[in-house]
């Protein structure tokens, strides 16, 4: 079974497309819509083994992909990837800036060096691709970038140095989107919510209770799915966004606009859209404990 895009088949067909953090959870996803698609995904990540196991699933379903380990908190493998994915595949039509990580801790509690490789990753490493994909290759022949960011809108309690990085990789969206805008270069970001993504089973046991509780907290009375997000991400890339750029799209289910004043009922029309035919739950909303 073939994935199910809401977007047209051969959409991206003989473009370029580089995912980090194309391993696991959304940018796993986003690389199969994408290849389905059409398009060449260089995926980019730490670990060769979980980009190779992605690789492998997207030849198996017919498309295109090539893994290439890079850390993107290192400026000189940074570079280097980017020149090795253009010598290998050719000009860069698009970025999926989806790499990131935290862990969970108030303020307090968070030292310098877990502040500093928090920042490092999903902020700084976004940077350091959307520049060298800018000055390697975009420049001359213009492209979309999207940077995936998170809600962090009203604070981010508990994950301070995440939310303090996903503000600063808003503004640096808004910032090449100007600054780039004339190389016919279109910079967005998208926003995911509770997304039921693995990313949600590198949580400690102590967090379980909580994640299951996430959708209470959302309008819409469930979590997203990771195609929820490909899809939105995909349309950012496609000309039918050609005039759309320096904005962040929130894909929560409205999460992000709620107030604890107003009470949330139960809901009765809230179905998912899953596109994704190699989707799997992830283990903590699985589990009864």
């Amino acid at each position: 079974m073939p994935y199910n895009s809401v977007l047209k088949p051969g959409l991206f067909h003989g473009q370029v497309m580089i995912v980090t953090g194309g391993g696991s959870g959304i940018g796993r996803c986003t690389a199969h819509e994408l290849a389905a698609l059409g398009a060449t995904v260089a995926l980019v990540g730490r670990k060769q083994d979980k980009l190779d196991t992605v690789a492998a699933e997207i030849h198996e379903d017919g498309g295109n992909a090539q893994a290439y380990a890079c850390d993107i908190r290192v400026e000189e493998q940074v570079a280097a990837t980017v020149k090795q994915v253009i010598a290998d595949l050719g000009p860069v039509h698009g970025l999926v800036n989806n790499a990131g990580g935290q862990f969970p801790s108030p303020l307090a509690g968070i030292n310098q060096k877990g502040w500093e490789t928090v920042v490092r990753t999903n902020l700084t490493g976004g940077f350091l691709m959307a520049r060298e994909v800018f000055n390697q290759s975009m420049q001359k022949t213009g492209g979309a970038m999207v940077n995936i960011v998170a809600d962090m809108w009203g604070g981010m309690p508990g994950m301070g140095h995440s939310g303090a990085a996903r503000a600063g990789m808003v503004n640096l969206t808004q910032t090449a989107a100007i600054e780039w805008g004339a190389k016919g270069v279109r910079c967005n970001a998208v926003a995911p919510g509770w997304i039921a993504s693995s990313g949600m089973d590198s949580y400690p046991d102590s967090m379980k209770p909580w994640i299951r509780s996430l959708q209470e907290a959302v309008p819409c009375k469930r979590l997203g799915t990771e195609a929820e997000v490909s899809g939105a991400i995909c349309f950012l890339l496609s000309p039918a966004s050609a005039f759309i750029s320096g904005t962040t799209v929130r894909i929560d289910g409205g999460a992000s606009q709620g107030t604890r004043v107003w009470p949330l009922p139960k809901a009765t029309n809230n179905a998912a859209y899953d596109g994704f035919h190699r989707s799997r739950v992830p283990n903590v909303l699985k589990e009864n404990d």
